[in-house]
């Protein structure tokens, strides 16, 4: 599916991608749901995220860490703070430093828990896009404090794209495990 260019297309494939993962989830055997995820043998998986996440526990915990990031941002901006996406002291290049304060921050949250966690934040932001005309997600300057870009784009991330990296670490996880 294309990166979505409007709200129509945001939401529809924010909810897919949602339904997809959970689909993938649900279809997990139990080796597969208790084995830690371990992609060391696999070279080019060498950004941070494949040895941070242990398990679908941490990839949702991260998802909803993400939507909680995603959530104050807009809300800060829409009642007249001046707020970067990224809490201080994070930017674009140190994010690695900031995921890792959510895995530890998530080390004893349950699967249960993180699934019901990210089913609720997931609803939430929809419910925040659906607050947005097609117009200020997706016109350049209509929500400022997103620069360049657009608000759409950094629900696009926060969701639909992010869901498909989920799935794909999941699959990759499933993969090694089938390898096994």
């Amino acid at each position: 599916m294309p990166r979505p260019r409007n709200k129509e297309d945001l939401l529809l494939a924010a909810k897919e991608n949602f339904e997809k993962l959970n689909t993938l989830i649900d279809s997990l055997s139990e080796k597969e749901m208790t084995t830690l995820f371990d992609f060391s043998a696999d070279v080019k998986k060498t950004e941070m995220h494949w040895q941070r996440d242990k398990n679908v526990r941490d990839v949702l915990a991260h998802l909803y860490e993400w939507h909680q990031l995603m959530l104050r941002f807009v809300d800060g901006n829409v009642d007249g703070k001046s707020m970067q996406f990224l809490p201080q002291p994070y930017n674009w290049r140190t994010i690695a430093p900031m995921n890792e304060t959510f895995w530890e921050k998530h080390q004893g949250t349950s699967l249960e828990e993180a699934r019901e966690l990210l089913a609720k934040s997931h609803a939430e932001v929809l419910q925040k896009i659906e607050s947005f005309s097609n117009e200020e997600l997706f016109l350049s300057k209509a929500f400022p404090a997103v620069g360049g870009s657009v608000l759409g784009s950094y629900f696009v991330s926060s969701t639909s794209s992010h869901y498909d990296w989920a799935i794909k670490k999941i699959k990759a996880h499933q993969k090694n495990c089938k390898a096994k």
